[in-house]
């Protein structure tokens, strides 16, 4: 972090290049990610926000998934929103990729029916955490959904074992509320409804858990 500002040079998203077979080899994206967009249930006619959309697998596998939804992918990093905007090119598939920061989303109030996050919320601070919390409330319509798959509290031994490499490459004080299994007490304080964590996954870096949340109202 700088200031309030996610610096996505930290962790794997230093290594740009090797970024994303380095995800895909340890995190079993392809499953975590086809899981995370099941839940969504994305429907025609929806925005929906990918944040701190990385490369743009994600956002891309969505607008596959439901090619009648707009998608947006956000980054704070111009140069993986560049790979992100060839990807989508090369993939033949209409997203837009935004440049900008969580705790300041740069969208009016109501502006997305889901918000999408994956591997995102462990690289923040704490206060981080809650600020781009209270800033998915704003940008949600209500009754608006929130989905995301991130790393979770240890479900054994092992899975804590594993977690150790988290921790040291992302920093321990952006894993702690992870890793303590925070998440959804940090939607709830934003005023988000009904989060929880929904499911579970194993990994090479320990446990990937899914949560979910709503924007209050109809």
């Amino acid at each position: 972090m700088a200031g309030d500002r996610y610096v996505p040079a930290l962790g794997l998203r230093a290594l740009t290049g090797l970024y994303d077979p380095v995800v895909r080899l340890t995190t079993r994206e392809g499953a975590f990610k086809s899981r995370l967009l099941e839940r969504a249930g994305l429907q025609p006619g929806e925005r929906v926000l990918d944040l701190g959309c990385g490369t743009g697998t994600l956002a891309i596998q969505a607008k596959r998934g439901q090619p009648d939804a707009e998608i947006v992918g956000l980054d704070g990093d111009p140069e993986v929103l560049g790979r992100a905007r060839r990807k989508a090119a090369g993939a033949g598939v209409e997203v837009d990729f935004d440049e900008g920061y969580s705790t300041e989303l740069p969208y009016g109030a109501s502006s997305f029916d889901v918000v999408l996050s994956t591997l995102f919320f462990h690289h923040l601070t704490g206060s981080d955490k809650r600020r781009t919390a209270a800033e998915v409330l704003r940008v949600l319509k209500p009754g608006g959904r929130l989905q995301v798959a991130d790393w979770g509290r240890p479900a054994d031994p092992a899975m804590r074992l594993l977690s150790t490499s988290i921790r040291l490459l992302d920093g321990f004080e952006q894993t702690r509320d992870n890793l303590a299994g925070s998440l959804p007490r940090i939607f709830d304080e934003a005023k988000l409804s009904d989060a929880a964590e929904v499911g579970r996954m194993r990994t090479a870096f320990g446990t990937l858990a899914f949560y979910r949340a709503t924007r209050p109202g109809s």
